[in-house]
């Protein structure tokens, strides 16, 4: 009988090695249980250690003593994500919610629905990638679309597993390839340690655990992370981009049984009832919770529900953030200074007398337009509740009038002149808002230069507030097409700004030329004119030159484009000095053609409903091939509705389809129809 090879007998020493260890790990990180002293844990890495630097061959990337980090990064590296990572629209109230779960009923024709409810965790979302059992990739939300791969850091998280055995995701119904979205965050008791640590140190602290975790995330240095002690909690599983399973609740389930931290505080209610009850009895108890929520996701639970269900342009229609009260606290407005934003409008904004609200302390609250003060009866040296709003955004809610806090007496006047540029102060007719009608306004250009600047627009990283303050100030940049005739020479002129700062803002303001049309079409500051509706229009049109000549009726024939924002479009187009601007930034040598999608004509003027589980294609596939024939699809079913497409599980709208005579076909009859 053979003697098995030197490094077959270490390879299965170290495999079963690494096994207890991550037994432990899990005990320790995930359950909050653990079954051995931290010595004798320590004892089982350092051999680990061991018996890996005396055969490093046998080191793999899922091995424990990989979550320690590596070498500093110069940078990330982007990665688009499987399907997009949307966010959530929020309720406030519990009639907000009853509407919310009004149009759920009313779009999918059910009312026997079930919710899964689930702690909105105050964190950092995060998408993890498994491939064969193990974790290939970890990548920060980032637009939705495209984020950052940080699977460097994220392989220092212990509750992250870095592989799992493929007969534990067998019998937890997970296949080897697969992908697991949830929270990153940083407990409180975590937060306080470290920054009790940097007072001692004499160091500035931190704000609060959110944006303490966005940033050690994005950590340059994956060994500064490692130091951190993070942790995760895993709310979504997909396959391809979809979710698999039937259920949210098996889904949660099944991460749960995989070795996921999947967090303990959910429950499947049977009625809206039952969702407001969990509501309410987590309000009172978060306080108590080593880490920070900030209200309670509630969802459709069925899978197949959901897909039916889908989208709006931004979040899912079965899903509704409910957020709590947000955190107040009273102070003293000192004084009441405006503030003039790109669009020109003046803000009225509260100077605050610091006070701490939730980890964080303000010093500034939006007091919004003129209309708002005098509802509220402000004055400067009043007393006020301040809320952070959503946990985020200071505004003065109410005045406080009793005897230990006296009322002010000094009233506001909105300025008839802009307190930037001494321009002509306007309120139009029906608006609430007071605006800077001089379109040189330094704050208006400040603001667009910024705007135009930004990471989701053109990308000019290092064009900063500070700099664009200097720029507009010294005269430099007057539109934003004059940041492409910036020289080096004329940058060295300014404040605390190097040779190589200056190279380096030339390069970033030069590799935006590269940039797709959609993103150009966006940087213009149109105004009810966002990126999402910047792609439509470069879909639709292919080129900004037709854009411009297009009309009120030619623009809303593109998608989400109403007849508000066809006319904001005409309206920018028709000034002279903006057709300047679009022909000084032509001339700067930037995208002003793109790929025009060009849509068939063979289901032109057809209305399709699709309902059920569709076999071969998702929901979005079937709309976008419809779409791309010249097709119309309808959330419900109607007289006008030529055909219904029907997949498994289909419910009401089938029923309302038998019942008007409206054709049904399946998705064989579909794909034959576009050929």
């Amino acid at each position: 009988m053979s003697t098995p090879a030197p490094d077959k007998k270490n390879d299965k020493k170290i495999e079963v090695l690494r096994e207890r260890i991550r037994h432990h790990e899990y005990r320790y990180y995930v359950l909050d249980a653990p079954e051995i002293k931290d010595a004798d844990f320590d004892k089982l890495m350092n051999e680990l250690k061991r018996l890996e630097a005396e055969h490093p061959k046998l080191i793999t990337p899922d091995s424990p003593t990989q979550r320690v980090g590596g070498k500093p990064r110069e940078g990330f590296v982007k990665a688009k994500h499987s399907s997009p990572m949307l966010s959530l629209d929020n309720a406030y109230s519990q009639e907000e919610l009853r509407d919310w779960e009004r149009r759920v009923h009313e779009l999918s024709g059910r009312t026997d629905l079930e919710y899964m409810c689930e702690l909105k965790l105050d964190g950092m979302s995060l998408a993890l990638v498994y491939s064969d059992g193990r974790l290939e990739r970890g990548i920060t939300r980032g637009d939705g679309n495209i984020g950052e791969d940080v699977t460097l850091n994220v392989r220092t998280v212990r509750s992250i597993p870095l592989s799992i055995a493929k007969d534990k995701l067998k019998k937890a119904g997970i296949p080897p390839d697969f992908e697991v979205r949830g929270e990153i965050l940083m407990p409180t008791e975590a937060f306080r340690e470290l920054n009790e640590q940097r007072e001692r140190q004499g160091l500035a602290v931190f704000a609060n655990p959110r944006n303490f975790t966005a940033g050690t995330v994005r950590q340059l240095d994956p060994s500064i992370t490692a130091q951190r002690r993070m942790d995760y909690f895993a709310y979504l599983l997909l396959k391809d981009g979809q979710t698999f399973l039937d259920r949210q609740s098996k889904a949660m389930d099944a991460m749960e049984a995989a070795g996921f931290k999947v967090n303990p505080n959910r429950k499947l209610a049977k009625n809206l009832d039952e969702v407001w009850t969990f509501i309410q009895s987590w309000e009172s108890r978060r306080g108590s919770l080593p880490y920070e929520i900030d209200g309670i996701v509630v969802k459709v639970d069925r899978t197949a529900w959901q897909r039916e269900l889908g989208f709006t342009g931004k979040a899912p229609r079965w899903a509704i953030a409910y957020k709590y009260a947000a955190r107040g606290a009273v102070t003293q407005i000192e004084d009441i200074l405006v503030q003039v934003g790109r669009t020109g409008k003046l803000t009225p904004v509260a100077a605050l007398k610091p006070v701490p609200i939730g980890g964080t302390t303000v010093s500034r609250a939006t007091l919004h337009n003129l209309d708002f003060i005098e509802q509220l009866g402000v004055k400067i040296g009043d007393w006020v509740e301040v809320e952070r709003g959503g946990d985020v955004i200071p505004k003065v809610v109410k005045v406080v009038d009793d005897n230990e806090h006296p009322r002010g007496k000094k009233e506001f006047h909105m300025p008839e002149h802009c307190p930037v540029c001494g321009g002509n102060v306007v309120r139009t007719e029906g608006e609430a808002d007071h605006r800077c009608v001089n379109a040189n306004c330094p704050a208006k250009l400040q603001g667009t230069i910024l705007h135009f600047a930004s990471r989701h627009v053109m990308n000019i990283d290092g064009l900063g507030e500070v700099l664009v303050n200097q720029l507009t100030e010294r005269g430099l940049v007057k539109n934003v097409a004059d940041l492409y005739k910036l020289t080096k020479d004329a940058l060295l002129t300014l404040d605390r700004l190097g040779e190589k700062s200056a190279e380096n803002v030339l390069a970033e303001i030069d590799a935006s030329k590269q940039l797709p049309l959609e993103r150009v079409i966006y940087g213009l500051g149109i105004r009810f004119v966002g990126g999402r509706t910047a792609q439509f229009l470069a879909e639709h049109f292919g080129s900004l030159d037709a854009i411009t000549k297009a009309s009120t009726e030619d623009l809303e024939e593109v998608n989400e484009v109403g007849p508000r924002i066809a006319e904001s479009i005409v309206e920018f187009f028709a000034d002279e000095h903006n057709r300047k601007l679009v022909s000084d930034l032509r001339k700067a040598g930037l995208t002003f053609t793109g790929q025009k999608k060009e849509k068939g004509t063979k289901l032109a003027g057809k209305t399709f409903v699709l309902t059920g589980t569709l076999a071969r294609h998702t929901r979005d596939e079937a709309k976008k091939m419809i779409e791309d024939a010249g097709g119309r699809v309808s959330g419900s079913v109607s007289k006008k509705t030529d055909y219904v497409v029907a997949g498994s599980d289909a419910g009401s709208k089938l029923d309302k389809a038998r019942e008007l005579g409206v054709s049904v076909i399946g998705e064989e009859e579909l794909e034959g129809l576009v050929g």
